[in-house]
């Protein structure tokens, strides 16, 4: 069975949901999206949250969330004691949250970033795996219990 990615956004990150959502399709994976489903006005914290929750839950393993700077989803997710959401701007902070800090959400500042970059991104986060050893130990420190 294909992994299912979860992807949420809100009004600014619409388009480049849209365009990732296709490439994680051509790339294999399922998609469940969170929407929000036009470029109209929204909460970014109505979307967020139940990607949020639904990583935190275990009902999936990993999460794309999308808005004009990436700042106001993050901090969303990252209320989930099992999210680790790092914001990405470029392919070697993707690598590094996924090498380091075992990220399984990452947040894309859709108005900051061109699309090309957003896609390398994604495919960064989708295939570096997680380095375990010393950042373990610090991983496990992250979550407040």
């Amino acid at each position: 069975m294909k992994e299912i990615i979860a992807i949420a956004c809100d009004h600014a990150g619409y388009e480049l949901k849209e365009i990732i959502k296709k490439h994680l399709e051509d790339r294999g994976f399922g998609v469940h999206d969170f929407g929000t489903n036009s470029s109209e006005s929204v909460d970014y914290p109505d979307y967020a949250h139940p990607l949020g929750k639904a990583i935190d839950s275990g009902e999936y393993k990993r999460g794309i969330v999308i808005c004009g700077s990436g700042n106001g989803v993050q901090m969303t997710v990252n209320k989930y004691g099992h999210v680790r959401c790092a914001l990405c701007w470029t392919e070697e902070i993707a690598s590094l949250g996924r090498q380091h800090n075992d990220c399984n959400v990452i947040a894309l500042p859709a108005r900051f970033i061109p699309q090309d970059v957003a896609l390398n991104i994604v495919d960064t986060f989708l295939d570096t795996a997680f380095e375990g050893g010393r950042h373990q130990r610090r991983v496990d420190k992250i979550a407040i219990k």
